[in-house]
């Protein structure tokens, strides 16, 4: 990397981000082919990688991400999985900067029409959608962007098909402005790491940095990781106060809303938390994510009224059931909302006769999933799973799986919770559920630690 008193020109790369799969059922890893790959190969070229990161917030903020596409002299592509944002994307940087994009996709990605005759690089994956043979890649794109360094071409096909289209000259005093942000973007999520390692104070801390005073001139992404920062270290009024001071195009960006009801929830403003996540899916449709919080809501109303022995716990318990199983029918790979489902249907006082279809759907999307791409929730899925089905052997093998990939202590805090519930339940109906309390003090156990990192390393 070269210094910043003689920065080397930004590269900036159009991809998702994480694990997807594609319609064939193949998954990519985004994030470890930019790292084993595109980072690598950009860097090889003497450019530096500059990553968009709208797609976390759905691609809705759009100003960081015109600017980077107008004014990073270099791109590169990925186009693996036809990804609708990539593809915008991709399409204006033909439009405003006639060279200088590299356009790569995984082996047997089927490629457009409209782009199948434009040059590009292929990659090969594992079974696990992780990047083999990367080192022939990596040389190729290399070789591709120094090409364009040094022998610039068209690459874009509008102008290499349309004669005379004006080609826009950016003034440099932009280009300096804008790669001062880049920077200061890029200190700021360094920064951020480092206090989420700390506790909550240093996050807040940072929320409380004069710098932010006025978000509307802060890059969307610092805002979002400083908002999901506050999450993280369970810090929910400061999230609240943050988003209240948002611009509004990042005030209703879908991820936004649904953690700002998160959110509300958590300090307990339920009423208030309802009414946004179900604004989000009259807008947006069901969605796992949406319907997992909204479900959560219903829940914990459940519970209250049952412990005080009210009437309308049964139709929160109701409510919670249908609003999780909408979830997990909206995108029936993510096995949270089906879990919660399930799990909720065995409390009712006579069994739900949707449980015996959707249970086994339930246990086969998570055991997928986790032969796949594991994290935490497949195997706090399955954890449930065999505590539903009372089987302590595998539940003791899917707690140390879950454990080992834990990263927040509100993940497994809400594992322990619905354990909690479940054991409640068996025990009332006269069932020995005495062996679901260790699992549930060790859920606890590895929450304290995920709390206390800055404890710990003293």
């Amino acid at each position: 990397m070269n210094d910043l008193s003689d920065p080397a020109p930004l590269c900036f790369v159009l991809m998702p981000f994480g694990r997807k799969m594609d319609a064939s059922g193949r998954v990519t890893d985004f994030d470890a082919v930019y790292h084993k790959v595109i980072a690598p190969a950009v860097e090889g070229a003497g450019l530096e990688p500059v990553r968009a990161d709208e797609e976390k917030i759905g691609g809705t903020i759009h100003k960081p991400m015109f600017e980077r596409l107008m004014l990073c002299h270099y791109a590169v592509a990925d186009i693996t999985g036809a990804n609708p944002n990539v593809f915008y994307e991709l399409g204006i940087r033909h439009a405003l900067r006639p060279r200088s994009t590299v356009i790569i996709f995984r082996e047997g990605t089927v490629l457009p029409f409209d782009i199948a005759l434009v040059r590009g690089i292929s990659y090969k994956t594992d079974g696990s959608g992780e990047p083999v043979d990367g080192g022939s890649t990596v040389g190729l794109i290399t070789a591709q962007l120094r090409e364009a360094r040094g022998n610039p071409h068209d690459d874009s096909p509008i102008f290499q098909l349309v004669d005379d289209l004006p080609r826009w000259e950016i003034d440099h005093t932009k280009t300096d402005v804008f790669r001062k942000s880049v920077d200061y973007s890029k200190r700021y999520k360094e920064k951020l790491a480092t206090a989420v390692k700390q506790g909550p104070q240093a996050v807040e801390n940072i929320a409380g940095d004069s710098a932010l005073s006025n978000l509307l001139e802060v890059e969307a992404g610092i805002v979002v990781d400083l908002f999901l920062s506050l999450r993280d270290v369970k810090a929910y009024d400061a999230m609240i106060k943050l988003y209240d001071r948002m611009p509004p195009p990042l005030q209703r960006a879908k991820m936004m809303r649904e953690q700002l009801g998160f959110a509300l929830n958590r300090v307990g403003r339920d009423a208030e938390a309802e009414q946004i996540l179900k604004a989000v899916i009259a807008e947006f449709g069901p969605s796992s994510e949406t319907n997992g919080l909204l479900g959560r809501i219903y829940k914990d109303r459940y519970e209250s009224a049952k412990d005080q022995g009210r009437l309308e716990a049964r139709a929160f318990l109701k409510r919670a059931i249908d609003t999780y199983l909408e979830g997990f029918e909206a995108d029936w790979r993510d096995a949270y909302p089906g879990v919660n489902a399930v799990t909720l249907m065995n409390m009712m006082d006579r069994p739900d006769p949707r449980q015996a279809a959707v249970l086994p759907v339930v246990r086969y999307a998570a055991s997928q999933k986790a032969k796949r791409n594991p994290d935490y929730w497949d195997y706090a899925t399955l954890l449930e799973l065999a505590v539903l089905a009372g089987d302590s052997a595998d539940a003791e093998t899917q707690l140390t799986e879950a454990l080992a990939l834990a990263r927040q202590p509100w993940e497994v805090e809400s594992t322990e919770r619905n354990l909690r519930l479940m054991r409640k339940i068996a025990s009332a109906r006269g069932q020995d559920a005495t062996w679901i309390q260790p699992v549930e003090e060790e859920l606890a156990k590895k929450g304290q630690e995920l709390t206390l990192p800055a404890t710990r390393a003293s």
